[in-house]
């Protein structure tokens, strides 16, 4: 080290300063360009107003999905211990199936597997005692529409 002036100067290793750099300066930021539109809700949420103010026809909604036909609106108790009450919403008449998965997806119980009235129903099920305590999913299907909903049983 030496002291000049008042000053403190260090002294850098001969490596570390590399005129002859290998890597290439980049001058300005790349910016990423795609054709993703962004998202605008075609209505006001909270509104009774139909998605485009249209009306539904052919089972299928103004943005060329086809419409919700199931809502699982209750699943309790849970956890269950030996009887499980079920509240779902048909949108119309449909096939439905209820089965019980296991963690990794393996069908263990199957409930149910009916044609049902459309409107909101309540089904109540007695849960078979081979079944471990564990945490375990059921699998609603109505036509092409699948809703999980994850139970415990004791």
């Amino acid at each position: 080290m030496s002291v000049c002036c008042g000053s403190t100067v260090f002294a850098q290793r001969g490596d570390s300063i590399n005129v002859n750099s290998k890597y290439k300066r980049i001058v300005r930021t790349p910016q990423i360009r795609g054709d993703v539109p962004s998202y605008k809700p075609s209505y006001l949420p909270g509104s009774s107003l139909t998605p485009n103010n249209s009306l539904l026809s052919h089972g299928r909604s103004g943005s060329g999905r086809p419409d919700k036909i199931l809502t699982v609106l209750k699943v309790y108790p849970n956890p269950v211990d030996d009887q499980i009450n079920l509240t779902i919403r048909l949108e119309r008449e449909s096939n439905l199936s209820i089965k019980i998965m296991d963690l990794l997806g393996n069908e263990v119980v199957t409930l149910s597997n009916e044609r049902l009235s459309a409107g909101e129903q309540t089904k109540t099920f007695t849960i078979p005692n081979r079944l471990n305590s564990g945490i375990y999913f059921l699998r609603f299907v109505a036509g092409s529409e699948t809703v999980v909903k994850r139970i415990s049983i004791l």
